[in-house]
């Protein structure tokens, strides 16, 4: 397996896995994603190397949000230097004519907000089956595990990784700890950090704890070198190591294994995968600035980010550039 993309925040599998639940025994198979496990820890985004359009997809999704980055090559480039000029009026919330980090960063946290809203809509009433506008942990698990459920012969003998066998009482684990009240139910705010905890500080222990269980093969209740390497590279082919490969056991070594016991305990996993003083929106925010500020104010003006609208949006600003043109509250 090739190594993904720049780290970036913790993302889920769950919408894959559930494809998966949900799909005829033909068409199921294993994912085969690199887990992206971290944020992005640039410390010093000044030293970055120049990027091509290819290298900005971080960007975009940071910028538009990650469904809507995903529509490519339907904009010239002129049509999307004007949809960005939009989007920059409502970035500039003071209407001072400039684009400081302060506004970037809220603009990237409204668009991730969004993003974690809008999917929880989607499938929200493939789960509310009661219109009740709760979701019961016995709705969920019907809808996600009813076919295994009524077919116990295929459920046992599923030996994948991923089994659904194991994921159910997984699922079930995460449920109750979003579950704040203890009804089994969940409100939409729950069912939120259901299938987002890591944007919730009362599942960051979950999220721990699931990074945990994937990663540690040998079930010792660490993470060795090993084991680090394996969630992210995998040899198809004879050969050495590529040398990215080499950095990030380099970078277990000084960085992760804070006691030096060769191995990863929870809090050093947290550190790893929840760092407390990284906020990946302002470091963003820094990011696109420094890299469109020609005249070095530490702050954008529309002509500034238009000259570099290709890290901002690049081609990929349809559905999010006419939905900015609208009025809409929830941005």
């Amino acid at each position: 397996m090739a190594r993904g993309g720049r780290g970036r925040h913790l993302g889920l599998a769950l919408g894959l896995l559930l494809a998966l639940l949900l799909a005829p025994p033909a068409l199921r198979a294993k994912p085969t994603v690199r887990k992206e496990r971290v944020v992005r820890p640039d410390s010093d985004l000044g030293e970055r190397p120049a990027e091509d359009n290819q290298s900005f997809q971080y960007d975009h999704e940071a910028f538009l949000g990650k469904e809507d980055s995903k529509t490519f090559d339907q904009l010239t480039s002129e049509e999307s230097k004007e949809r960005l000029g939009k989007i920059v009026d409502r970035i500039d919330s003071d209407g001072d004519s400039f684009v400081t980090t302060e506004e970037l960063k809220t603009w990237i946290k409204r668009v991730q907000k969004r993003y974690i809203y809008d999917n929880v809509a989607k499938v929200w009433k493939d789960y509310d089956r009661d219109k009740d506008d709760k979701i019961s942990w016995e709705e969920y698990k019907q809808a996600t595990y009813g076919y295994y459920l009524g077919n116990p012969t295929e459920f046992q003998d599923t030996s994948d990784h991923h089994t659904f066998k194991k994921m159910l009482p997984r699922d079930e684990r995460r449920f109750k700890a979003a579950d704040l009240d203890s009804d089994q139910t969940a409100t939409r705010e729950e069912f939120t950090a259901f299938l987002h905890p890591e944007e919730f500080e009362h599942m960051k222990e979950i999220v721990v704890l699931e990074t945990l269980e994937d990663i540690d093969k040998n079930g010792d209740g660490f993470v060795d070198q090993d084991e680090y390497i394996a969630d992210m590279f995998s040899h198809e082919e004879s050969g050495p190591e590529p040398d990215w490969v080499l950095s990030e056991r380099e970078q277990f070594n000084e960085f992760r294994d804070l006691n030096k016991d060769g191995k990863l305990d929870k809090d050093e996993i947290r550190h790893w995968i929840l760092p407390e003083d990284y906020d990946h929106a302002q470091a963003e925010a820094r990011h696109l600035v420094y890299e469109s500020d020609k005249n070095k104010d530490e702050k954008l003006t529309k002509e500034e980010i238009l000259d570099n609208w290709n890290m901002f949006v690049g081609s990929q600003a349809t559905n999010y550039g006419e939905d900015l043109t609208k009025n809409h509250d929830e941005l």
